[in-house]
């Protein structure tokens, strides 16, 4: 995700799951289409790594580490969604396998609900 309407609205619409590093903020996109083009609406991910996480540095190891680990999950994703995981600050000390245990944990919560 790029713009700030799409982070505002997987916010403000989507189901909201947390796990003791990230919270995840789940919305299904409106229609079937992107734009009114017959182009399908794919999944859309964006992450949320504020200065409460840390400086510079740990931001961006943060938000590495968060992608690596949701890419490899893509398939657990709903289909034509936004998803925003937001980085809590229990993050800037937790390793890649933990923030992975609690992206787990969280979509798991995700599909039960």
């Amino acid at each position: 995700m790029r713009t700030s309407r799409d982070f505002t609205q997987a916010a403000r619409r989507g189901r909201r799951v947390s796990a003791a590093t990230v919270v995840l903020h789940v919305a299904r996109q409106p229609g079937p289409t992107v734009g009114g083009t017959d182009e399908p609406a794919t999944t859309r991910v964006g992450f949320v790594v504020s200065k409460n996480v840390g400086g510079s540095v740990v931001r961006h190891t943060v938000t590495r580490r968060l992608r690596a680990q949701l890419n490899a999950r893509l398939h657990q994703l709903p289909e034509a969604s936004l998803v925003v995981v937001r980085a809590l600050p229990a993050s800037s000390s937790a390793s890649s396998a933990q923030l992975g245990a609690d992206l787990d944990a969280a979509l798991a919560k995700m599909a039960a609900a």
